[in-house]
Order: structure tokens, then sequence, then C-alpha cells
């Protein structure tokens, strides 16, 4: 018998269903994992747009590639200053709160953004910053909210297709952004997309929530798996244990391993409209045909790897062994491929390779990605903003490395060495240090 998720009071529900028939059921935390994924979309949507955008808005206000790579890498200095403060007030207000008032703040300033490129560079400089704020708290908010309602069963799919909203939201941007441009011209970009997030609130306020009234731990598997504790309820917000989460080795080998993710995540996701118009001979038109294929790849492999990761799981593998397999893929596919791409000389060759790339990167969304709900469930949100406030470095280094590398090589094939390097660190980092076991 099929019993519905019941509202008791607030965002106190019950997120329990009677499947004993082992016939699937929509539960509560589906919806919240829903949402939470088309706001990591939005996020990504309102991110990448001007990746495309600065190619006209280059052309209009005659920046260099330095200046593009200083509009690009702006974004991320707010980004990162807000990544701890979004973890933390997630933690004491609910991911709800924080989630919403972010996803509110971007889109604000992303409506904003054509008016400040026409005042000033400096202007421009400043919303972008202001953007990245908003964005910040984003993924913080959405670890807390799913430490509190996943099982650790579903984790790794849960939290992988949450993050293939990157993915979807890339693809979106890249896929309508140039037809946008040339129909209606680069402003209207952030007019259209900035509307999808005030749209996106509508639905969120009323149908997310903070708080499940079951424990999300009461399952826990893997090596080291501690016994079930209580639910994470209304009132209950644990302290934050900030000296045992910095000092264990673990917690840093996620952070490494998000800083090198992140670095190629940023770089790619910049650059890949301009690798494609300027190095390759694209056509603006045209460069969403091939940057959207490694993009699908990703959301593919992102999913695929969430699934496979529950599976092997659920089929009694250790969480360690399954999360650094994950992570071999994400990180030594992705830089294999990039060393091959670095020579390449054709537009079709560059695709297949950045597919191929992107696919297999998808397999850190299982593998450290999802290694903050394993280690620290109840502070899950907090430890991504740590690890995440690292990996903004790369936002604002890497990107504007990559301007600065393509003018003074007029090629992209440093860049795409650097970040194959960067990936191989990080993997001999968490295969060092990283564990499924919960710490916390």
């Amino acid at each position: 018998m099929l019993c519905p998720t019941k509202k008791l009071k607030g965002d106190f529900v019950i997120d329990s269903i009677d499947n004993s028939a082992g016939q699937p059921s929509w539960r509560r935390r589906h919806t919240v994992v829903l949402l939470c994924f088309f706001s990591i979309l939005i996020c990504y949507i309102d991110r990448v747009n001007i990746s495309v955008a600065i190619i006209p808005m280059a052309k209009q206000f005659g920046w260099t590639d330095t200046q593009r790579g200083l509009v690009l890498s702006a974004f991320f200095v707010g980004y990162m200053v807000t990544q701890l403060l979004g973890g933390s007030l997630a933690a004491r207000f609910g991911g709800k709160t924080v989630l919403g008032f972010g996803v509110v703040w971007w889109s604000l300033f992303t409506l904003l953004t054509p008016f400040s490129a026409m005042a000033s560079f400096p202007v421009l400089i400043a919303t972008r910053i202001a953007m990245g704020v908003g964005e910040g708290v984003a993924f913080p908010a959405t670890y807390n909210l799913l430490g509190r309602w996943v099982p650790a069963l579903e984790r790794s799919r849960s939290a992988a297709f949450t993050l293939s909203g990157i993915s979807m939201g890339t693809l979106f941007a890249v896929s309508i952004t140039p037809w946008v441009v040339v129909g209606y011209g680069w402003p209207a970009i952030f007019y259209l997309f900035g509307a999808f997030g005030f749209i996106w609130f509508a639905f969120w306020w009323r149908l997310g929530g903070d708080r499940p009234a079951i424990p999300v731990d009461q399952d826990p598997v893997g090596e080291g798996a501690t016994p079930p504790t209580s639910a994470l309820m209304d009132g209950d917000n644990p302290e934050t244990p900030w000296r045992l989460i910095l000092t264990h080795r673990p917690v840093w080998a996620i952070i490494v391993a998000h800083f090198c993710n992140n670095w190629g995540l940023f770089v790619l996701l910049s650059w890949l409209p301009s690798y494609f118009s300027s190095q390759l001979g694209v056509n603006l038109g045209a460069v969403w045909l091939y940057v959207a294929p490694p993009w699908i790849a990703n959301f593919l492999g992102a999913n695929a790897a969430g699934w496979l990761a529950d599976r092997l799981i659920a089929r009694g593998n250790p969480v360690t062994r399954v999360r650094k397999l994950m992570q071999t893929i994400g990180f030594a596919g992705p830089a294999a491929a990039l060393v091959v791409l670095a020579s390449a000389d054709d537009a079709v060759t560059a695709v297949l390779l950045l597919t191929i790339a992107l696919g297999l990167a998808g397999g850190s969304f299982a593998g450290f990605a999802s290694n903050h709900l394993d280690i620290a469930p109840k502070h899950a949100g907090v430890i991504f903003g740590i690890s995440n406030t690292t990996a903004s470095v790369p936002g604002i280094v890497g990107v504007a490395l990559t301007g600065y590398l393509v003018d003074l090589t007029g090629s992209f094939a440093s860049a795409f060495y650097v970040t194959a390097g960067v990936y191989l660190f990080g993997l001999a980092v968490y295969l060092l240090y990283g564990t499924g076991k919960r710490l916390i």
C-alpha cells in the first residue's frame, strides 16, 4: 500500500512510503533533489552564457584576450568569498532559505549585466563579482539539503544527478545563446536567462523543504559506518566541529580533488566557445554544434557513474574502493584526452576528444563530489563550502591564465597540457588519502 508524503508543519515532513510491493514511488526528497538540479542548471546557464556573449561583446568594446579573461574570471572572486558562508548559513538557517536567496540575488545581477557593460569596464567587473556572491551559496546550500534528505544508498546518484545540472545548464546556454545573440543581440540573453531564476523561486518556495522527519543515515553502508543517529529535525542544527574537519586527511583529499576538477571544468566552460571560434574557425552561429556534444556526454557520464556507484555499494563493495574507482575514471580519462587534444587541428577531432574527456569526467560526480556525504552527512554543506572555496581559485587563476597563455602562444595547447597535469596531481592525492568511511 502506498502512503503519500504528508506535510506536518512548515518544512517538517514525513518522507516515508510503504513500498513493500516493490513499485517505484515518488517521494518528497525526490522533489527536493529535482528542484536542486534545476537550481544548478539555472546557475550554470547564467554563469556560462557570457562565455558565448563575450565574443560579440569583446568586438563591440575592443577587449583583448587578457581583458576577456578578466571578465570571465571576475565572477569567481565573488563566488569564492561566499562558499564557506553559504555552508555555515545553511547549517544554521536551512538550505531552503539560503538557496532561494542565492538564486534571486544572482538572477538580479544577471539582468543588470548589459547595463553594467554599457556603463564601463570596471562596473561590469563589479557586477560579475556581485553575481558570483549569489551563486557562491548555491552548492553548499544544496549539499546541506542532500545531507538532510538523501539516504546512504541514494547518495551517489542523487549528488550526480544534482551536479549534472552543470552540464545541462552549460549545454542549454551554449546551444541557445548563439541564436539569441544573432537574432536579438547579446544583451537579450541576460534578460532572458535572468528571468529563469525568479520563475524557479516561485516553485521552490512552495515545494522545497529543509528537514525530513526520518533519519537520512538510518541505513549507513560501507566500512567504518556509524550506528544510526537521530534525524535532522527542526532545531537540530549540530555545531560544526571545525578542528575535526580541518585536521582530517580525507577532507583535504576532497579539497585537492575539487580544486583540480574545477580547474578543468572552469577552463573548458569559459574558453571552449572561443577555442572553436578563434582557433578552429567555427562560425559563431554554429559554435553550439561543436560545444554541445561534450556536455551531453558529461550529463550522461555523470548520471551513469552515480547509478553504477550506488549499485556497486549496494552489492557490498567498500565505499572507499568505489569512490576511488570513479575518481580514476573522472581524472585519468580527461587528462589523456586533453593531451591528445593539444595537437588537434580540426574541429571534428576536437569535438570527439572533448566528448570523451567530459564524458569520462562525469565519473568525478560519483567520486570526490559524493564523498562529502559519506564522511560527514550532517556537515556536508560546510565541507562543500570549504572545498568549493579552494576550488573557486581555478576560476580566477586558471581562466585568466588561459587567456594569458593564448595571448602569449597563439594556441590553446599549453592550457590543455597544464589542465591534464592538474588532473593527474589531483588523482594521486585522492588515491592516497581519500576514504568512504564516515568520520563525523
